[in-house]
């Protein structure tokens, strides 16, 4: 429906004024225009999702690089079912293995292997790339930061929708 406020929430939504329009179509258009210009380059270049180089990613930069499945599945935007196919797939490769978290074992802890490690090296100067080109070369620093501010607002752990 065009812009402009009508009912206050019990007869009908609360429409969106021009800037909340403007807002939230642009947010809609990067959220579905974003994931294909990053992961092309990826799947071209080694073969990777942009979901499966996010898992690797955020694995090489956790300490000793090892993580919590659960941690896992919420640094790369992801539930935990969809985390571990892909994980289920990258120790078939040998580039994951799982095993019960030491300090508690009603956790998973993935660990990224040499191979893996090896994996996420060579594709990382690609993925940098994408995200220069399709993104930060077109956003100003305070831009970029603002955005993060927004991200940070937005994002909810799954312990957080309980």
């Amino acid at each position: 429906m065009a812009a402009g406020r009508s009912g206050n929430g019990a007869t009908g939504p609360e429409w969106l004024d021009p800037d909340e329009k403007d807002a939230w179509t642009g947010l809609v258009s990067l959220i579905l225009l974003l994931p294909s210009r990053l992961e092309a380059p990826l799947q071209e270049a080694a073969g990777l999702t942009l979901f499966e180089y996010l898992t690797l990613s955020h694995m090489s930069e956790a300490p000793e690089r090892r993580i919590r499945m659960s941690e896992l599945a919420y640094l790369a935007n992801g539930s935990l079912s969809r985390l571990s196919n892909v994980v289920k797939r990258f120790e078939q490769r040998g580039w994951v293995a799982r095993a019960p978290d030491p300090d508690d074992g009603r956790y998973t802890v993935a660990s990224l292997t040499e191979a893996g490690y090896a994996v996420v090296v060579a594709a990382a100067p690609v993925h940098v790339r994408a995200v220069r080109e399709v993104f930060l070369d077109h956003v100003s620093a305070s831009d970029g930061r603002a955005l993060a501010r927004v991200a940070a607002k937005l994002r909810v752990r799954p312990s957080d929708l309980a």
